[in-house]
């Protein structure tokens, strides 16, 4: 770890100990849990969640892809005779 890396660690944890008011939840998380702006933000994560997975699939699927063709083509290249 680099020094300045190093020391905005040590700053960070340090104005958390000074202030640890910096570290609660938002007020958001304060109110019931029943609230409609409590039912919107975990919509809003499940929402953001699941574009995430879709992304994941789609670079393994891509991945999957490239691995087949690569396959299919050192296959493709065996079978070919060499010509001298």
């Amino acid at each position: 770890m680099s020094k300045l890396s190093l020391r905005i660690v040590v700053a960070a944890v340090l104005l958390f100990v000074i202030l640890p008011g910096v570290s609660f939840a938002c007020p958001v998380c304060y109110g019931p849990s029943d609230s409609p702006m409590a039912k919107g933000m975990n919509n809003a994560i499940g929402f953001l969640l699941a574009i995430i997975a879709v992304v994941q699939i789609g670079f393994a699927a891509l991945f999957i892809t490239f691995w087949r063709r690569a396959r299919e083509n050192r296959r493709r290249l065996h079978l070919v005779e060499p010509t001298h």
